[in-house]
């Protein structure tokens, strides 16, 4: 019978094997987000909405996070026929909840921004306060 040697591995080379393994495993780990995303409630508390008008808030968040697809010139191409460009295209998405239920993606109608990252908590917080408080057209 032919014995085979079979190798052995000294402490100090198993040391090294596993110091190589723990880095991989933590470098591997590590990555850059959002603040927001990690932290919504942080962005949320220094969120201020006291000021919150359509006008000055709401219509530049929708236009900055909306109107690449739901514009007037491209919702037939992009955004299902949904306009948001106005105060009284947004009215009824507003009403039927729709507009709240998709920026904060919570399951009940389809999330939006689409193939986009989620609006920012802040954000979403101004239009959620906009709406409690009426949904006015100022």
């Amino acid at each position: 019978m032919d014995s085979k040697r079979i190798p052995t591995i000294n402490m100090s080379d198993k040391l090294k094997i596993y110091a190589v393994l723990i880095c991989v495993v933590l470098f591997s780990a590590c990555y850059f987000d959002k603040k927001e995303q990690i932290y919504p409630q942080a962005a949320v508390a220094t969120c201020d909405t006291t000021n919150t008008t359509y006008t000055a808030t709401i219509a530049p968040i929708i236009s900055a996070n909306c109107a690449s697809c739901h514009s007037t010139a491209l919702a037939n191409m992009n955004g299902g026929g949904i306009i948001l460009d106005s105060y009284a295209s947004i009215k009824p998405y507003v009403t039927n909840n729709f507009l709240l239920n998709s920026i904060v993606q919570n399951g009940s109608v389809k999330p939006m921004p689409m193939n986009s990252p989620k609006m920012d908590a802040c954000s979403i917080k101004k239009i959620s306060v906009w709406i409690n408080k009426g949904a006015l057209n100022n």
